[in-house]
């Protein structure tokens, strides 16, 4: 449930508008509710500061659209990694939500977040990156922080790296997703003072490995403090930068 949510139903209770017994019916679900095949975490938005979210991907849409429908009645959904078979059966359960194809993410927000000052600047080398950019973008969106999306700078052509010098300095956190050799958050590391978190993607020509090539070039960086996560999670990426920029807006969850 979403702390705002919990802490307003604290003030109805205390205000005499609501009798604790009510109160205590809607907060029935936690921590978890158990339905059979999953059990959710409605504790995590006082946690963590954001809630639980549906890695759709081995799941039947039917078993998503279930998890979503009992998710927003205690706040908002993120959906990830998305068949298209499940983003049909999402967009007719559940009119309210918003499909978000490259991303292959839906959101349902009853309750849209508060968005934070300042920006994460989610960054991508080459077009054939902006999946994974996606999801991390629609994930940060997610979580309250505005993002700013710069596309297409990779190393082949560093100069259109440069003429974004500006804004990614501004950032209070960046994201940067690239395939290949991996070398983008490299550079990007050694140009800015705020965190950079890598992800590799497993874009690339056979010798890639499916994005371990990107990965290894980036765990071995010259650049110091950059942070690196697994093939492809723009979603985790955006976890680590969602943190970052509450800290740096002042907000402990």
């Amino acid at each position: 449930m979403d702390p705002r949510r919990i802490e307003d139903l604290l003030r109805e209770v205390a205000g005499g508008a609501l009798a604790p017994e009510s109160a205590m019916a809607r907060l029935r679900d936690l921590p978890f509710e158990d339905l059979g095949f999953a059990k959710i975490d409605h504790h995590r938005p006082l946690r963590k500061g954001y809630p639980e979210t549906i890695f759709c991907s081995g799941k039947t849409p039917a078993q998503v659209v279930e998890i979503a429908a009992r998710m927003k009645a205690h706040g908002n959904v993120l959906g990830t990694r998305c068949s298209p078979e499940v983003m049909a059966a999402v967009a007719e359960a559940h009119p309210d939500a918003t499909l978000h194809d490259t991303a292959r993410c839906f959101t349902i927000l009853p309750h849209p977040p508060k968005v934070l000052g300042g920006y994460v600047a989610v960054v991508c080398a080459g077009t054939s990156d902006l999946p994974v950019a996606d999801e991390a973008a629609i994930t940060l969106e997610t979580m309250g922080c505005r993002v700013e999306r710069i596309s297409d700078v990779g190393v082949a052509g560093i100069h259109r790296l440069f003429e974004q010098r500006p804004r990614l300095e501004a950032a209070n956190a960046l994201v940067v997703c690239a395939g290949m050799e991996g070398a983008l958050p490299s550079v990007i590391a050694g140009l800015v003072r705020a965190p950079v978190i890598g992800v590799p993607t497993s874009v690339g020509y056979g010798a890639s490995f499916g994005g371990l090539a990107a990965l290894l070039g980036m765990l071995n960086s010259c650049a110091s403090g950059l942070t690196v996560v697994n093939i492809d999670n723009g979603f985790g990426a955006a976890c680590a930068a969602a943190a970052v920029h509450r800290i740096a807006n002042g907000v402990a969850v």
